[in-house]
């Protein structure tokens, strides 16, 4: 546990949340995610599910909740099951949480050992009348490996195939798409983190930096504060510009190009998003600086626009309009193709493909519902973009907001974004 100890109000306030919502006489099961394995006996670093994280705090291996808000003895209410630590171990992996370390991290009183689980959730099963299962429902997921929850799910309709199942995670997505105080302060030292590392990069840049220098004083900067990259980072130089999700890094940055950078650090879980689009010798050209401009007066728009009641769609619609205007002025767009444009494929998409913005929090990609109006505590990410592979160069910029009563609020406000501001730190 990389981060420093969170107030487990937090996973106390989000577990009789989820319980407000259950139907009555239900239980619910959140898993562990698996260690998943690579080649030999290598193993992936493990990657806490989000999920379980947001209710009881717990990033540990093989580890269950059980959530039965009416069970008839007020103890079975809440129950975390753990690994139980023992010499071995000890000796071969290190700390496992003790039942006191776990009620401390997670606020809940009856703490088990996994081996115990088999029994109690016998027990309580034949108590309850259904049962939440979890699974991803994340719509653009992939999912061809099964999963410890897919196994769970498979083990209790052959166990218990009278029950009633109900899917756990549209009400966990209802839930995680509108933030508390405490999960945005963890956001924003997220946020400070990434921002840290994009000073330093202001700093360091110069013609002949590798791509690949420039992620590891990234790294440097996130791993000493506490943080990780977010996400695998985005280091595209030149014509790399252009590959929305270009991996390689491993080209020189040379005088004339742009550097973008898609880098955000995550911190506790939670995690920050940011592009800045940057001259590798310190100077934006005449052309850079134009479309350059135009990004970012529809980056702000969005920012502005982003209110309560407002639809995802809604919200995308503004900004792609927006964007078709801008390119009318660069000339890059016909007056003609915007009058002719399929409303559902706007002119705009030639040179910026991709949507808005998304939801933001204990994944990159947050889980809730796009089709629900924004709501107060909604975390969304900005990013529109501008791509000319023709010219051999694309700009994207993203700044993270919070939506709130009083207008949405940029998280991101600090971290240097003008193109004057920009070369003054590089040039000092």
């Amino acid at each position: 546990m990389r981060h420093k100890p969170i107030n487990n109000k937090l996973f106390v306030q989000n577990r009789q949340r989820l319980a407000e919502l259950m139907a009555p006489k239900s239980l619910a099961v959140l898993n562990a995610n698996d260690v998943l394995p690579t080649n030999a006996d290598g193993t992936l670093p493990m990657q806490p599910n989000a999920d379980l994280f947001y209710q009881s705090g717990i990033e540990q291996e093989e580890s269950i909740l059980l959530l039965f808000p009416d069970a008839a003895d007020n103890q079975h209410r809440e129950i975390l099951f753990l690994r139980q630590p023992n010499e071995h171990l000890q000796i071969w992996e290190g700390y496992k949480h003790t039942k006191a370390d776990a009620r401390k991290i997670s606020g809940i009183k009856n703490i088990h050992w996994m081996s115990e689980f088999p029994v109690m959730f016998r027990s309580l099963m034949c108590e309850a009348e259904s049962a939440y299962l979890n699974s991803n429902e994340y719509k653009r997921a992939k999912v061809e490996v099964e999963t410890r929850d897919g196994r769970f799910i498979r083990q209790c309709r052959d166990d218990f195939p009278l029950h009633t199942y109900r899917r756990l995670a549209p009400l966990l997505h209802q839930l995680r798409a509108v933030k508390m105080d405490l999960e945005i302060e963890m956001l924003k030292e997220a946020i400070d983190i990434t921002a840290k590392g994009f000073q330093r990069v202001l700093r360091i840049l110069k013609p002949g930096v590798a791509e690949y220098e420039i992620e590891a004083e990234l790294a440097r900067e996130y791993i000493k504060r506490r943080g990780k990259f977010a996400y695998p980072p985005i280091v595209a130089t030149g014509k790399n510009n252009c590959v929305l999700h270009y991996l390689q890094n491993d080209q020189v940055c040379r005088r004339g190009q742009l550097l973008l950078m898609d880098v955000a650090s995550s911190y506790a879980n939670y995690n920050a998003d940011l592009t800045r689009t940057i001259p590798v010798n310190g100077k934006f050209n005449r052309r850079q600086k134009q479309i350059y401009n135009a990004v970012l007066r529809v980056l702000r728009a969005g920012v502005e626009n982003a209110t309560v009641g407002k639809l995802h769609r809604e919200w995308t619609k503004e900004a792609q309009a927006h964007m078709n205007d801008e390119l009318l002025k660069l000339g890059l767009l016909k007056p003609s193709q915007v009058k002719k444009q399929d409303p559902d494929n706007p002119a705009c998409r030639k040179y910026f493909m991709h949507g808005l913005g998304h939801p933001l929090g204990l994944d990159v990609h947050d889980v809730g519902d796009t089709n629900s109006p924004f709501a107060p505590g909604t975390v969304l990410t900005v990013e529109p973009g501008i791509y000319l592979p023709d010219e051999g160069f694309g700009i994207r910029l993203e700044d993270d907001i919070v939506v709130t009563e009083d207008g949405p609020v940029n998280l991101m406000s600090k971290i240097p974004i003008e193109t004057d501001e920009i070369e003054s730190i590089m040039n000092r």
